[in-house]
């Protein structure tokens, strides 16, 4: 197995560009931009990613109606060109750069080169993403009221891990209802008494 290095072109990833029928100008420009950067090029998730010491920095994602350019720790980068979205509303560090076309692309090959750079020294340097605590979101009254309650059930969901712990109080507060609200958490209970997360089976 020979070891694949910085600034060559893998294989697997010609082939995933041969076989798309679509984005590959886009694909083929971007990837140019991230070899040039000296990065790392792979295949992963059924898409063309590159990474930096191990790490992922970029990954490539061609949409129907967008192709997206994601930096998987976007939200330390300057976004000072502003092309940066979070992908979903619970996102906390990835963010995309999305295009709808080669042009657009092509007017920002330069931010792009930017960016990937920026983000390179980003991982070089270790720094460490402040990541909301579960204190910062918000805990349902339903949930509240059953947490004071029961001392064991609070006693089970402090000893989850945070992420566990956010994807619950995210589930519970989605519902517009209180009612909604009061039988997402009755529901609940029994996984988090097992100290399970809320999509652990």
């Amino acid at each position: 197995m020979n070891k694949h290095h910085k600034g060559q072109t893998h294989p697997k990833v010609d082939g995933y560009i041969q076989n798309t029928s679509q984005w590959q100008d886009e694909i083929l420009l971007v990837r140019k931009i991230a070899l040039d950067c000296e990065l790392t090029e792979t295949l992963k998730w059924g898409k063309p990613c590159y990474t930096c010491q191990g790490n992922n920095i970029v990954i490539l994602q061609g949409f129907k109606a967008s192709f997206c350019v994601l930096f998987l720790k976007g939200a330390l980068l300057d976004d000072s060109a502003e092309i940066l979205e979070a992908p979903g509303e619970n996102t906390q560090l990835a963010r995309r750069a999305r295009f709808t076309g080669l042009d657009e692309v092509k007017r920002h090959t330069d931010t792009l080169s930017r960016y990937i750079s920026q983000a390179i020294a980003i991982e070089k340097s270790g720094v460490q993403f402040d990541f909301k605590t579960t204190e910062a979101f918000e805990v349902p009254e339903e949930f509240q009221t059953k947490l004071e309650e029961m001392p064991e059930l609070k006693q089970a969901f402090e000893a989850l891990t945070p992420g566990r712990q956010r994807a619950y109080l995210l589930h519970f507060s989605g519902a517009k209802q209180s009612r909604t609200r009061s039988s997402r958490v009755e529901q609940c209970i029994p996984q988090i008494l097992d100290g399970k997360g809320l999509n652990d089976r």
